[in-house]
């Protein structure tokens, strides 16, 4: 990694994580530690720091790093924790460096075939807007596990933590956000009288 781009990983930790309320020092130095460029393509290095979102495959984009850190900082992420990242690559670096046993899903149908956890996932993510959450991916937390995911149909999205207990899954707004909605989670529109 060249200089710049380990003073650009700090200018981003320090001007647009730190900024915004990341208060969690687990999530914060792992992202320190975390070479962002290596998820983006190739000659776009210099947007892996930049407060945007970035394409790293057709239609799949990293989050801004506010909103990937107070999305992690919800979570809550500790160590030994199992996680599933949904189309999140950076997120799931960053997990790892945490200490969580991360599987990685980024192709097939990822509305409802995923992998499957013994006892389930404490920790779900994923980097990139979706209308909203399929029914699937609440159901794969473990009893206390914890779905972060933004959700989006309109010209803002909330990051939205899911959280199951033994009786349901229950949900709230934790920040508003407008990552652009993965390729196939678009909100289904119908015409009506």
């Amino acid at each position: 990694m060249t200089a710049d781009l380990a003073a650009a990983r700090d200018n981003m930790i320090d001007c647009q994580v730190r900024t915004q309320d990341v208060t969690d020092y687990v999530v914060i130095d792992a992202m320190r530690a975390v070479d962002r460029e290596a998820f983006v393509p190739q000659g776009r290095s210099y947007l892996a720091y930049a407060d945007v979102e970035v394409e790293y495959a057709p239609g799949r984009w990293l989050l801004k790093p506010r909103d990937v850190a107070k999305l992690l900082q919800g979570l809550r992420p500790r160590s030994g924790e199992k996680a599933l990242a949904i189309a999140a690559p950076y997120a799931a670096a960053v997990l790892e460096r945490i200490g969580l046993a991360v599987t990685r899903v980024v192709d097939g149908d990822l509305k409802a075939d995923l992998p499957q956890a013994e006892g389930g996932y404490d920790v779900m993510i994923c980097e990139g807007a979706v209308a909203h959450a399929p029914a699937a991916w609440p159901e794969a937390l473990a009893i206390g596990g914890r779905l972060g995911v933004v959700e989006r149909d309109g010209p803002v999205g909330h990051a939205m933590l899911y959280l199951r207990s033994p009786e349901a899954v229950g949900a709230r707004s934790l920040f508003d956000s407008t990552p652009p909605v993965m390729a196939g989670f678009e909100a289904v529109r119908a015409f009506a009288l």
